[in-house]
């Protein structure tokens, strides 16, 4: 087999392994489109290097996609993101976008149950010099935060949060993460539409998803009303609960 068709092989292989199963869109070939004109070339080359050493492993899914990444991005950046948190890591995509993307002094506080994931994606961290910026827990997340909040200093002090773990803890997570994220600062909450069966009926949703498909929906209903953020539920990725601290 030649180079160029390897290598084509390989990227079809990293598109199917970010692919939500089933597509918000409902369209593989539109969020493709999405994927090949607006989020691959503009991709730091990092991670497409963490894609790559991700899209083998069995739940690959589990990753940050592209395009979600690029919002995420551009919402850091809105808010000069420096110092963050952020609830489930699995191979770093989003850990290393967001070192990227904040400055040299910026800091993360990441934190996962799951060391060995996250060692798939360091060395490239390390390689793209922004390992300094990550202070990575192996650790349930609620323990972490409540010692956080131990310190009055911590309360208000971090710009920016992303959440993508243990669908169950989300509104534990989101009340921790109000006192910790400052005023203006942003929440982001990921897979909140969990494959659409947030709006299909629970007999027709395979088993293993229905806890988190009961635990999203009554997690949306809850931050939709809560007043003390700004929200959007953007469909993109698996869907992303956005939320500006209002106060």
């Amino acid at each position: 087999m030649s180079t160029a068709l390897k290598e084509e092989e390989m990227e079809s292989t990293i598109k199917r392994a970010i692919l939500p199963n089933p597509v918000i869109l409902q369209s593989e070939g539109l969020y493709e489109y999405i994927l090949d004109t607006a989020a691959y070339p503009r991709e730091a080359e990092p991670l497409k290097e963490l894609r790559k050493a991700t899209a083998s492993h069995p739940i690959a899914f589990f990753g940050t996609s592209p395009d979600a990444g690029q919002l995420m991005a551009m919402l850091m950046k809105l808010v000069h993101a420096k110092k963050t948190i952020e609830v489930g890591v699995f191979t770093g995509y989003s850990l290393l976008l967001t070192a990227l993307t904040i400055p040299d002094d910026g800091h993360i506080t990441a934190i996962d149950i799951n060391r060995e994931t996250f060692e798939i994606g360091f060395p490239i961290m390390q390689k793209a010099g922004v390992a300094h910026k990550i202070n990575f827990i192996e650790s349930q997340a609620l323990p972490v935060l409540d010692n956080l909040l131990e310190d009055k200093e911590n309360e208000g002090s971090f710009d920016f949060a992303f959440v993508d773990a243990d669908k169950e803890n989300y509104l534990s997570y989101h009340e921790r993460l109000m006192k910790l994220v400052k005023v203006g600062g942003i929440i982001i909450y990921d897979n909140t539409l969990w494959g659409g069966a947030v709006a299909s009926p629970e007999s027709s949703v395979p088993e293993p998803k229905r806890r988190g498909r009961n635990s999203l929906i009554e997690f949306n209903k809850v931050v939709s009303a809560d007043q003390r953020v700004d929200i959007s539920l953007a469909t993109i990725g698996d869907g992303m609960m956005i939320c500006s601290r209002l106060c």
